[in-house]
């Protein structure tokens, strides 16, 4: 399991679209699995969850997004996860690690843009 979290100061709905644009666009085989939304007052949480093919090891690997903000402050939780084939313990990573940093490239550049 490879995890990256970050905070980002941000329209909430602004970084939410721009996740979900990078994440299928950054790869032929991703797709957009399922989410879940929900606020209390003006707090918002998103989750959503991609799915995509790994040639490396031959799977499926998800990432998991989650946002969580109030008035501009945005709070990012990505967690890729799949991709072994071992029955007790994980043997290959390398693909979950591909897809979580191929979306950490992507956080950045958006962070980056907005400075």
């Amino acid at each position: 399991m490879a995890q990256y979290t970050n905070h980002f100061e941000t329209g909430f709905d602004s970084l939410l679209i721009y996740v979900e644009d990078s994440v299928k666009k950054g790869s032929v085989s991703a797709s957009l699995e399922g989410g879940s939304d929900f606020s209390l007052g003006n707090v918002r949480c998103a989750t959503r969850i991609f799915e995509r093919y790994s040639m490396i090891g031959n799977n499926r690997l998800t990432l998991s997004v989650t946002l969580f903000g109030q008035d501009g402050d945005v709070h990012l939780s990505a967690v890729a996860s799949g991709g072994s084939q071992a029955m007790f313990f994980k043997i290959n990573t390398f693909g979950e690690e591909a897809f979580l940093n191929k979306f950490i490239d992507s956080m950045e550049n958006y962070q980056s843009s907005r400075r």
